[in-house]
């Protein structure tokens, strides 16, 4: 039944399936010293809207915020792109692939998110390619 939770600023990691399936939870506020949100971490949570990754984010994982349903926007701030996750033979993203939903990065770096022509398997800065049609630049 949780519906929001705020991480401290102390914390320095989001672990694996920490809010896997909290299906209610619908409001997030991540701690500016988030480095790293693992694996399953909000997977499933289908009443989460909205999301703000702080500028201290260098790792998504693997299905951190899939079947996220109702994610339609992503506010990611690191200037450098984060590694997020990337599997499309056993249909493993970071991030849901919802019709409407859009990923807001800084926009001097818009460049940086989408300076490659490819993915790469597991987990890299290059995998934003695959959400490129999602990617806008935005003045934070």
């Amino acid at each position: 039944n949780l519906t929001s939770v705020t991480i401290g600023k102390r914390v320095q990691t989001i672990g694996s399936y920490s809010f896997n399936e909290c299906k209610k939870l619908s409001s997030v506020t991540i701690g500016s010293s988030v480095a790293s949100i693992n694996d399953f971490a909000f997977y499933k949570c289908t009443s989460l809207t909205s999301i703000t990754i702080p500028a201290s984010v260098t790792k998504i994982g693997r299905d951190a915020f899939w079947e996220c349903s109702a994610l339609k926007t992503i506010y990611c701030k690191p200037t450098t792109p984060p590694a997020i996750y990337y599997d499309d033979w056993y249909d493993y993203y970071s991030f849901p692939q919802n019709s409407g939903m859009k990923i807001y990065v800084p926009r001097a770096s818009y460049d940086s998110y989408m300076q490659y022509s490819d993915i790469s398997y597991g987990s890299s800065p290059k995998n934003w390619y695959r959400f490129e049609s999602y990617i806008v630049a935005y003045d934070f």
